[in-house]
C-alpha cells in the first residue's frame, strides 16, 4: 500500500487489518514515502498483521546503515518486521539519487553484500539498537536466475515476478504467462534442494475483481500484454470471476506451484478481502 496523509495512511492499515489481510508491504521507490517509517506508523495503528518491505532497492543503500534501520524497525514495531529486498531495477531512481545503474551481476553481487552484512550485525549481541526477533524473515523478489539462486540460498519467502523482463523506456513490462511463472517455480525448486520445505513462495497479483463477465474485466489487456483472452484468465497473478472462481483459481496455483503467499494490490484491497473472506 502507498502512504498518504497520516490519517489516510492509519485509516488503510486499520482497514486492511480488519479485512483479514495478514501483511501490510510498502514499496521502496523515489517520489513515494519512505518506508520503514510508514511501517512504523502502521505497526501503531494495527494489532497483529505483520508489516514488510516490498521490496527495499538495496543499490540505494549502504548494508550497515540498512542493518541499523531494519533492527530500529523490528524494535519499534514489536517483531512484526518482514524484511524484502531486491537488486533494484528502475534507472531513473538511481540516476536522480547521483547513484550509478552498475549492470545486473554487480546489482546481485551488492544484494548479496547486503543480506550478508545485515544478517552478521543482527546477530551480533553488541549491535544497537536489537531487533526483537531472532530471526528476521527475510523475503527476495526477482525472476532471473542469479536471482532465484541466491534466493533459493539466503530467502525465507521467495516472490516470483509477475513479468517476464522489467519495463524499458516508459514502456508496460511483459507479463508472465502461466507457463512462465510454472518454469520459474521449477527453477527456485531446483535450487532449493533440501530447503525446499523451509521457503515460502508469493505472487504479486496483478488484478483481482469480483466480477461476471470475466472477458470484459481482461479485454483492456490484450493489446499491450499480446496474450489472448484465455491466456490472460490463466495467468496466476490475474483473479478475475465470481468469488468461488477466484478461490478455485488460487487453491489450484497452491497445488499446482505450491504458491500460498499472494500480494494484492491497494486498488484491489476490497475485492480481495472478498476472497480472504470465503477462504476463512
Amino acid at each position: 500500500m502507498k502512504p498518504a496523509t497520516r490519517s489516510d495512511w492509519v485509516a488503510k492499515c486499520r482497514k486492511a487489518e480488519d479485512q483479514g489481510f495478514d501483511v501490510i508491504g510498502v514499496p521502496d521507490h523515489l517520489g513515494m514515502p519512505a518506508p520503514f517509517p510508514a511501517l512504523v506508523l502502521a505497526a501503531e495503528a494495527t494489532k497483529h498483521v505483520r508489516l514488510t518491505t516490498l521490496v527495499i532497492n538495496t543499490a540505494f543503500y549502504n548494508p550497515v546503515l540498512l542493518a541499523r534501520d531494519v533492527a530500529g524497525t523490528d524494535q519499534l514495531t514489536d517483531g512484526r518486521l518482514e524484511l524484502g529486498l531486491g537488486a533494484g531495477y528502475v534507472k531513473a531512481e538511481l540516476d536522480a539519487a547521483g547513484l550509478p545503474f552498475e549492470r545486473p551481476g554487480k546489482r546481485i553481487e551488492h544484494l548479496r553484500d547486503t543480506i550478508e552484512t545485515v544478517r552478521r550485525l543482527l546477530a551480533d549481541p553488541e549491535q544497537q539498537p536489537r531487533p526483537v526477533q531472532e530471526h528476521i524473515p527475510l523475503l527476495l523478489a526477482g525472476r532471473g536466475d542469479r536471482m532465484l539462486k541466491l534466493a533459493a540460498e539466503h530467502a525465507d519467502i521467495i516472490t516470483f515476478s509477475g513479468v517476464e523482463a522489467p519495463a524499458k523506456d516508459g514502456q508496460m513490462a511483459p507479463l508472465a504467462t502461466k507457463e512462465g511463472v510454472a518454469e520459474r517455480v521449477d527453477y527456485a525448486k531446483s535450487c532449493l534442494r533440501d530447503r525446499i520445505g523451509e521457503v515460502r513462495f508469493n505472487l504479486p497479483l496483478q488484478m483481482v475483481r469480483v466480477t461476471d463477465d470475466r472477458t470484459a474485466a481482461v479485454s483492456d489487456w490484450q493489446e499491450w500484454a499480446g496474450l489472448s483472452v484465455d491466456q490472460l484468465l490463466e495467468v496466476p497473478g490475474i483473479l478475475v470471476g465470481s468469488v468461488q472462481q477466484i478461490v478455485e483459481q488460487l487453491l489450484r496455483t497452491h497445488e499446482e506451484l505450491g504458491i500460498d503467499y499472494f500480494t494484492a494490490l491497494e486498488p484491489d484491497m476490497d475485492d480481495f478481502a472478498k476472497v480472504i473472506a470465503a477462504l476463512r
